[in-house]
């Protein structure tokens, strides 16, 4: 029997609960990476990027930069990793709140919100994407056009193969997304209304 005044069977929550556990999970691994690959690195030289650091090797990558006047990469430069473990939190605590007051509105809202926040996201890897290569030194000893690696995929820049990707992290906040979803297309199968 359908549940009255727009509350989620408790069943359902159990979804909720689980996406929980995702976005909490992502916290320890990386979300976003690049490999840059060229003759002398044939390995390629990554930098990693999870939710609170950085890792790979930022430190070739820089000394290589410098010849093409892109400022150094490092923690410092993204304020973001000093605050987004505190926002994936809240986000944890704010799923874990959708599951115990089950109601659909509530879950709705959460929905718009989660999605705006990815899209918001991935246009923040772009602005520094764009912002790394754009602000190019005058003074330095390789002249390149300006240029933005993409989010996802791969381009080159100077003698370089760049590829960007996605990683576990974000795979789990999408996996966790799909999962908020589950109580409101298993209520629509259920025949109820929004």
């Amino acid at each position: 029997m359908p549940e009255k005044d727009g509350k989620l069977p408790r069943r359902f929550t159990l979804w909720l609960y689980a996406a929980a556990v995702l976005i909490a999970g992502s916290i320890w691994v990386p979300w976003w990476g690049m490999t840059f690959e060229a003759p002398q690195y044939p390995e390629g030289l990554r930098v990693i990027v999870y939710p609170y650091k950085m890792a790979g090797r930022t430190d070739i990558i820089n000394t290589l930069n410098q010849y093409i006047g892109m400022q150094p990469i490092s923690e410092d430069s993204f304020k973001e990793l000093h605050f987004l473990p505190y926002l994936i939190a809240g986000l944890v605590l704010l799923t874990l709140i959708v599951a115990l007051l089950r109601n659909k509105a509530v879950l709705y809202g959460f929905i718009m919100l989660f999605a705006a926040g990815g899209i918001l996201g991935i246009y923040d890897i772009h602005r520094w994407l764009y912002n790394f290569g754009h602000n190019l030194s005058p003074q330095a000893p390789i002249k390149i056009d300006p240029f933005v690696p993409p989010v996802f995929g791969s381009n080159r820049i100077a003698n370089f193969i760049t590829h960007s990707y996605f990683s576990y992290g974000s795979f789990m906040i999408g996996i966790a997304f799909v999962l908020l979803l589950m109580p409101i297309i298993l209520s629509f199968k259920r025949g109820e209304r929004p």
